[in-house]
């Protein structure tokens, strides 16, 4: 005669069940509006798509947590380094995401704030480690990405009810970075240095990579990489040259050997990440092609901070707005906001372009829209 199961095996053996039986969770997104079929964004990068990680870093003096930045901001001064949205919001726009997407380094980023993404970028970081000392504390691109796959995946899986294998697919992964490891980097130690322009920048080019396929590798299968502005036409930049006309050309062409190093990248690295598609967006030729043309583009000053900017000898950076320091009146024909970042009214050509743009020079090989739609 068979022995009956007694019922409290039998409650076990029922309670494990999910632990046992292979994970039937759905990952499937809606459409956010436009075609897309994106859940939202991790941000990448430095203080062009910033979002207010440094608010957080007691000893970083690269911060933007005060007037005059926000000035035009919904939420006033937020972290982000210019008068209004920078280039992540207006995507975000662009995209119906329906949140900002928040800084990780915010203790409220967490639970149902993530599920349409992070930003873990930081103002005056690069590619490499060691770039943006000057600066006190900031957070590496390295230690972003160890920020984002130690703390936001797990928290993320809890969230959506299923592995990050499954729902990674359905997010940019959004990279901008590079610029100041020229900047606060190369450029200052050139003199002292042996390495050559060309062999530093491939160099950074290859670090850059590994740190793709490590993203590639957490899950990340859509990128977005956006090329260094021209820095060289930065009032910063031009102030430490004051008897020279024009941009500095040896500022812009290490950065534009950066950048088509960058985009050949898209090509390169493709077969070696299968299933993923790569698109860069050639912020150096949108901003560039303004400062040549302001008027054509409804702009006017293509030289100056339209900020006071705190000086060296006034104890600031040379680059960031004086604390309560006056503003331009005429802030959505201005160029750039502070010494080195651009105003929001820039910013909307760059991410309308990103977005929309079919010119393969400002966009390759696609497009924002077509790659948040495959």
């Amino acid at each position: 005669m068979a022995r009956k199961t007694p019922p409290r095996l039998l409650l076990s053996i029922f309670s494990l069940l999910p632990y046992l039986l292979p994970c039937n969770c759905s990952c499937k997104v809606a459409e956010t509006g436009g075609g897309a079929t994106i859940r939202g964004m991790f941000v990448f990068g430095s203080s062009l798509v910033d979002s207010g990680n440094n608010n957080f870093l007691k000893n970083s003096l690269a911060k933007a947590d005060y007037l005059p930045y926000g000035i035009d901001f919904p939420l006033g001064p937020s972290g982000r380094f210019s008068n209004g949205k920078n280039v992540i919001d207006l995507l975000g726009d662009q995209l119906q995401l329906p949140n900002y997407i928040p800084a990780f380094t915010n203790p409220s980023t967490k639970g149902s704030r993530i599920v349409h993404g992070v930003n873990y970028a930081s103002g005056a970081s690069g590619i490499l480690d060691d770039t943006g000392s000057i600066a006190g504390q900031v957070i590496s691109l390295s230690q972003q990405i160890r920020n984002f796959e130690d703390v936001t995946l797990v928290d993320l899986e809890e969230q959506l009810g299923c592995k990050s294998t499954e729902s990674l697919p359905e997010y940019l992964f959004v990279v901008g970075t590079g610029g100041n490891d020229y900047s606060f980097n190369y450029l200052l130690s050139a003199a002292s240095s042996n390495v050559s322009l060309e062999t530093f920048t491939a160099n950074l080019t290859t670090t850059l990579s590994h740190q793709l396929k490590r993203l590639y590798s957490l899950g990340g299968r859509r990128f977005v990489l956006m090329s260094v502005n021209p820095n060289g036409c930065s009032p910063m930049v031009m102030a430490r040259q004051p008897m020279r006309k024009g941009c500095i050309q040896s500022v812009n062409r290490a950065v534009s050997l950066f950048n088509g190093y960058l985009k050949s990248l898209v090509d390169i690295i493709k077969p070696e990440m299968p299933g993923s598609n790569l698109v860069y967006v050639n912020s150096y030729k949108v901003i560039r092609d303004i400062i040549k043309n302001p008027d054509s583009k409804d702009f006017g000053d293509a030289s100056t901070p339209c900020c006071e900017v705190a000086s060296i000898e006034e104890g600031g950076t040379g680059v960031l707005c004086k604390k309560g320091g006056s503003t331009c009146t005429n802030r959505s024909t201005h160029i750039f906001f502070d010494g080195l970042h651009p105003t929001e009214a820039v910013n909307v050509v760059l991410a309308t372009k990103a977005y929309a743009s079919n010119l393969k020079a400002v966009v390759y090989p696609i497009n924002v829209k077509q790659l948040a739609s495959i």
